[in-house]
Parts: structure tokens; C-alpha cells; sequence
């Protein structure tokens, strides 16, 4: 009778413990790449979710002009000619030019290592990218979930559609890749093909999805933002008290909130530092 109490004792302790010690094993021998996502299954198939927002800073190291930096697009370019809607209506062809040489410079650069950083936490994590940026290099490094808060340089649509009076629909963009664009190109419903970009002027029709992604962040990431480009700038305030936030950014950055760790570095260094914090 005793030998089957303590055999019966020594089942329940098994099973009891058989959760840890099948962790322990894959933690032990398992390759990174299948760690997470065999242990996420094992444990109900959820990974934490990283929200990760992405500025200018992230695609300057490809090579592509900021707008606001010393040396930017800005000091070239006055931006209330070629990004606000006022300038649309002024003079279209300097606008499409604008973009046209924009389109070129994306097709001769490369995705680089932040880039590549940011989608390998796919691995690890439930990813969504939040970007500033309207390059495709998000993408062509392998993020699969990007959100382009202010539109996509390789995208057209139609002058008159994709506005408030459609709801914002999206169902007359289409993708040009790299080609040019001019005037007395038209869409098929007869109006002048305009870039799928958001201008000074105009709303930020993707702000509330936004919203609702950094509001169920699980981490916060900020990457090569100043946040100092509104909405977005806010997007972080969002974010529950209990998540932790990364800043990275080579320079100080104006915001107060106890949630923020700054690492102080570029954005391929900086997310080495940051996935070493995270165990990566």
C-alpha cells in the first residue's frame, strides 16, 4: 500500500515538473530559431508582442537623405513646395519630379543591418513595425507586418481618391515600383496619378491603427526617431505604464518618461546593444 502512495506521489511530481524540464531541454539543445516558437506552442502559442517604431534614422544608413538633418532634403528643398498639398495644387510637375528622382535613389540602395536587425525578432517575437518612413527597405529586409504611417514612395493613386470623402480607401493604390510618374498620367477612373505619400496638410488616415497596436505592445521599440514629427511623436505616450520602452538615437532626445531606456548610439549599433537586453 505504501510503495503505491509513493509511486502515485512520484507521478504527480513528474508531471508537475515535465513543463520545466522540457524548457530547460530546448533552452539547453535546441537551435534559436525554433527555441521560441516551439516553447511559445508548447506554453499556448503566445509570443510577447514588440512594437517597434522606425524613423529617418533607420534608413540613413543606406544611404537615403534624411529631411531634417544638417545636409537633409530640407536644406535643399523647400518642403512647403514638394510635401504639403498646397504645393500639390501649385505646381504638380515639381512635386512628381520630386518624387521621381526619390523612387531612383530607393532602387540603388540596400537594405542594411537595423533593418535586418528588426526583422529577425520575428524569431522571438510577435513583431509589428510602425515606420515613418516611406522607403519599402522594412520590407525587402523581411519584416512581414510594416505599417507606413505616411505612405509609400513605390506607390500611385489617383488625385481624387484615398481621401476623406472614400473613407481613405486604399482600393486604387497601386504599386509602380520604381518607375517615374508624370503629368497627364492618369488613373484609370480619368484623374492625375499623384504618389501615395502623406504631405504637410493632409490627415494621417493610419494613426488610430497605430494607436491600437502600441496600446497592446508587450515592448516598445523606438529606433532613429527624435520624435519630434507629430503624431507619431505621440504614439509612445500610448503605450501601457507597465511597458518598457527603448529608445535608440545618437542624440539627446527631449522626453521625460520613466518607461524609457536611451541607448545613445546609431541605429545598427544601437540594436545590437538592444538585443543583447533582450537575450537575442
Amino acid at each position: 500500500m505504501r510503495h503505491l502512495q509513493m509511486k502515485k506521489q512520484m507521478s504527480l511530481i513528474i508531471k508537475q515538473n515535465s513543463c520545466y524540464f522540457f524548457c530547460f531541454v530546448y533552452v539547453m539543445f535546441v537551435p534559436c530559431a525554433y527555441k521560441a516558437l516551439t516553447i511559445s506552442i508548447f506554453l499556448g502559442g503566445k509570443m510577447k508582442k514588440l512594437v517597434v517604431l522606425t524613423g529617418a534614422g533607420v534608413s540613413a544608413e543606406s544611404g537615403i537623405s534624411t529631411f531634417r538633418d544638417n545636409g537633409g532634403l530640407w536644406d535643399n528643398y523647400d518642403p512647403q513646395q514638394v510635401a504639403s498639398i498646397e504645393g500639390w495644387y501649385k505646381n504638380p510637375g515639381l512635386m512628381l519630379d520630386f518624387y521621381n528622382i526619390r523612387r531612383h535613389e530607393l532602387e540603388g540602395v540596400r537594405p542594411n543591418d537595423a533593418h535586418r536587425a528588426i526583422a529577425s525578432l520575428q524569431d522571438n517575437f510577435n513583431v509589428n513595425v510602425i515606420t515613418q518612413n516611406v522607403d519599402n527597405l522594412h520590407e525587402r529586409a523581411g519584416s512581414s507586418n510594416v505599417l507606413h504611417l505616411h505612405g509609400e514612395l513605390t506607390k500611385v493613386r489617383p488625385e481624387n481618391c484615398c481621401n476623406e470623402e472614400d473613407g481613405f480607401s486604399e482600393k486604387t493604390v497601386f504599386d509602380i515600383g520604381y518607375s517615374e510618374v508624370h503629368l497627364g498620367d492618369k488613373a484609370p477612373n480619368g484623374h492625375q496619378l499623384r504618389p501615395h505619400i502623406v504631405w504637410f496638410g493632409e490627415p494621417v488616415p493610419k494613426i488610430e491603427k497605430a494607436i491600437d497596436i502600441v496600446s497592446d505592445a508587450d515592448i516598445l521599440l523606438i529606433v532613429g526617431t527624435s520624435l519630434s514629427v507629430y503624431p507619431a511623436a505621440g504614439l509612445y505616450r500610448y503605450a501601457s505604464l507597465d511597458t518598457p520602452i527603448y529608445l535608440i538615437d545618437p542624440s539627446q532626445v527631449n522626453v521625460r518618461d520613466s518607461r524609457i531606456q536611451h541607448i545613445m548610439a546609431k541605429a545598427t549599433d544601437g540594436m545590437k546593444i538592444f538585443q543583447e537586453k533582450i537575450g537575442q
